[in-house]
């Protein structure tokens, strides 16, 4: 990664923890971006600038980060609310929808968003698209042992489908629930996302997958301009 992209992470995290204030419950994203958020929060609980926020986080890895910063965290069945989730996105479309799941944690991702009275994603600027899965892949969450079944159900819909393999162990990555990702490209993109969440989640198998329709109330861009870091607030569009 670039010492520009890791400016740009760095800025937008530090405009995310600013949006916490003291008693919340809050959501706390994957992925690299949403590190850096934790770590800023970890340091203004240590030093007293935030008092009384409980986490709800998103993944293991989220979950151990947290714990080593001292957060309190409690597990989604244990919060009546959440009152502000933050997270990242692998993609964002004009209209806020969005492509997650390059970690393999929508499912509790999705969860977590949906029940948040606010949702804010956190990126930079390089995941900004004019239409999604163009150039990220599509992952959905699936039962072991139907993943052929449900590759073939995805080919007949337009998509490529293909089983994530791990990369520094035998075999396919395993999420965090125990299933197997499938990572699909529709030839084009996607032109209808909440259209295709219902179509792909109502294949039988499917658990979830990483397409977040209608979930985000603001969308926060870190970008570098003339070699300095900033961060701008997307308007919706459509």
């Amino acid at each position: 990664m670039s010492d520009l992209q890791n400016q740009m992470k760095q800025a937008v995290a530090e405009a995310a923890v600013e949006q916490f204030r003291d008693g919340m419950v809050v959501g706390l994203g994957s992925g690299s971006t949403a590190a850096l958020m934790i770590k800023g929060l970890g340091q203004r609980l240590a030093s007293g600038q935030l008092k009384n926020i409980v986490g709800v986080t998103t993944s293991f890895q989220g979950e151990v980060l947290a714990a080593e910063l001292g957060i309190p965290l409690r597990s989604l069945n244990a919060v009546d609310r959440i009152d502000l989730a933050i997270d990242g996105a692998d993609e964002v479309d004009p209209a806020f929808q969005l492509i997650k799941g390059g970690g393999a944690c929508h499912v509790q991702e999705k969860l977590v968003a949906a029940r948040s009275e606010r949702f804010v994603v956190v990126v930079d600027s390089t995941k900004l698209v004019d239409r999604l899965n163009l150039g990220f892949l599509l992952p959905v969450e699936v039962l072991p042992g139907a993943w052929r079944q449900i590759q073939q159900q995805l080919s007949a819909m337009g998509g490529t489908a293909e089983l994530r393999m791990a990369n520094r162990k035998a075999g396919p990555i395993v999420t965090d629930q125990g299933n197997l990702v499938l990572d699909v490209r529709f030839e084009g993109g996607i032109a209808d996302p909440a259209d295709l969440e219902r179509s792909v989640n109502n294949i039988p198998g499917v658990l979830e997958n990483g397409l977040f329709v209608n979930l985000v109330d603001e969308v926060l861009v870190g970008e570098v301009n003339n070699g300095v870091a900033s961060v701008r607030r997307l308007d919706k569009a459509g």
